[in-house]
């Protein structure tokens, strides 16, 4: 498993950028990110989902290499 950085972005109604970033463990890039958006999209309420799907949804993601646990058993 690796660990993988992803960050949201979206314009709401006030056109303030809103930011966020979730760190999401998966085995490969798409999969972290659809993780990070199921946990993304369930801590917004009606109208910020409103927001998002109106004005886009901006996603970065990167790497951050293998979890501990990995490191661990590799080095060990």
């Amino acid at each position: 498993m690796k660990t993988f950085e992803v960050q949201f972005r979206y314009r709401d109604r006030s056109d303030a950028t809103v930011e966020s970033k979730v760190k999401a463990d998966a085995s490969s890039l798409p999969g972290a990110v659809a993780k990070a958006t199921r946990e993304f999209v369930k801590g917004l309420d009606r109208k910020q989902r409103f927001d998002m799907n109106k004005n886009g949804l901006e996603i970065t993601a990167r790497s951050l290499g293998a979890t501990t646990e990995a490191g661990e058993a590799a080095a060990g």
